[in-house]
């Protein structure tokens, strides 16, 4: 594969970008899209690496023009539109050729179309690709899933195209069929709960503190030269310094407050529950965007229930080190996710480089992943990030600001989902003897389920049942 013959189809937003990216770097690329439109536009935006391109008029078209071995990669949207694609492919493909999917695809579906395609002499690669537009152009954080002989075919031109952290590309093979996706997946989830709790911290301090969203940015972008260092940080800053073209008013007062979602932070949560594996932080993002959908819901409520939100007494630092604790839990939550994913499927997920591919290209890229690498790379008491030193550390000095912070939300009326959920799993993880007794009590009362004792015998019943 080492020579393969590379076509993309899907001359979206994503697949133009990568496309571009492609051809910067040197190779000769096959391109086609749904509509002959696209493929012209794609063409006359390629200027000069024009040249090393060959555009087509199907996907069908494009896969007879390529010479063996091909290498074809989808970048249409997840579930019908992929395997319909992969079905007008096949027919047309030889031993040994390789299907390459780039999108957000569920890792279940990357796991049946490896079996299918494998069983008809094909080879299928998941990619999960991060970085928005400007990261599939300019180079991503990549996530490969399949088998190490077509990875090592394909890894040039993946290494050649992915972002570089000091000269490390930010893309690994990180174990067989789904795993690729699934810690993208994974990925997206946490991006959904950093996000949510960059919002929440907006809202405290516009709504709860009466400050500008000029004024806002400014902190955020004196953030981002610390210990928030990332890339939502930093466009968060220049999200709230930014004024309306028509209105000359902050840019967010004409952005309608309900939030879209393409899927990958449900799955996270989905799968996250199916492995027993709660992820507070990320679930409450979830939950919050789906909310924020309900406009109308929420305008009828603002009136009937007639709850306020008050002033709240929070500094800029203590915001600081609360979104600091919740940042935290969210990457320890999905990285719990993937080590229960790993275990499950065994992929033998390296959570180091995982991070360390994490580093630059990517949507969470931020200064906390170093230590996260060293964490998963040195002693690490349980398996659990936030008992890693360095991170136990953080949270013994910002949890009493995350404390104060969710406190002080809930008293002044103002919804912080993300953070009340990233206290309570410290909250909850940090207490030697809790109160699922009563609960275990409970179930054995009305169900006799019975319970494990103290001193280790199960199965017994309690007192009620005498």
């Amino acid at each position: 594969m080492t020579n393969a013959t590379l076509g993309l189809y899907g001359l979206g937003t994503m697949g133009s970008a990568l496309a571009l990216n492609i051809l910067d770097n040197g190779y000769p690329l096959h391109v086609s899209n749904r509509t002959d439109k696209v493929v012209d536009d794609f063409v006359a935006e390629a200027g000069p690496l024009a040249e090393k391109l060959t555009p087509a008029r199907s996907l069908v078209a494009m896969a007879q023009a390529m010479e063996a071995p091909r290498a074809i990669i989808l970048m249409v949207p997840a579930g019908r539109p992929v395997d319909e694609s992969i079905a007008e492919l096949v027919p047309h493909l030889e031993h040994g050729d390789v299907i390459v999917d780039a999108g957000n695809a569920d890792f279940n579906d990357t796991m049946r179309r490896t079996r299918e395609l494998e069983a008809q002499g094909l080879a299928f690669l998941g990619m999960g690709v991060s970085g928005g537009e400007e990261g599939a152009r300019r180079g991503p954080s990549i996530m490969v899933g399949g088998t190490e002989a077509v990875w090592e075919g394909l890894r040039e031109v993946i290494e050649a195209i992915a972002a570089k952290f000091e000269g490390d590309p930010c893309a690994a093979r990180l174990g067989p069929d789904g795993a690729g996706h699934f810690v993208k997946t994974v990925h997206n989830g946490i991006e959904y709960a950093d996000m949510q709790l960059i919002a929440e911290t907006y809202g405290l301090m516009r709504y709860g503190r009466g400050m500008a969203p000029a004024r806002i940015g400014e902190v955020f972008a004196g953030w981002n030269k610390g210990r928030l260092q990332s890339y939502l940080v930093e466009i968060t800053a220049e999200v709230l310094a930014a004024t309306d073209r028509e209105t000359g008013a902050p840019a967010l007062d004409d952005i309608l407050d309900r939030a879209g979602q393409k899927g990958t932070g449900r799955w996270t949560v989905i799968e996250a529950l199916r492995m027993g594996q709660s992820a507070s932080a990320i679930e409450a993002a979830v939950a919050a965007r789906s909310w924020s959908a309900e406009k109308p819901t929420r305008e009828a409520g603002a009136v009937l229930l007639g709850f306020t939100r008050g002033a709240v007494e929070l500094t800029d630092a203590e915001l600081e080190a609360a979104l600091l604790a919740g940042r935290i839990v969210a990457y320890a939550q999905g990285f719990r996710i993937l080590r229960a994913a790993s275990d499950e499927f065994g992929w033998s997920l390296d959570f180091a480089r995982v991070a360390e591919i994490w580093r630059a290209g990517c949507i969470i890229r931020s200064s906390l992943l170093d230590d996260i690498s060293g964490a998963f790379r040195g002693d690490l008491p349980e398996g659990q990030l936030i008992f890693a030193p360095a991170f136990a550390q953080m949270l013994q000095q910002s949890a009493p600001a995350l404390r104060k912070v969710v406190a002080a939300a809930a008293l002044a009326g103002h919804a912080a989902p993300a953070f009340s959920g990233a206290l309570a799993f410290l909250d909850t993880m940090s207490t030697a003897r809790g109160t699922t007794d009563l609960i275990q009590g409970q179930r054995d009362f009305f169900g006799r389920h019975g319970f494990e004792r103290l001193d280790g015998r199960a199965g017994q019943h309690g007192p009620w049942w005498d």
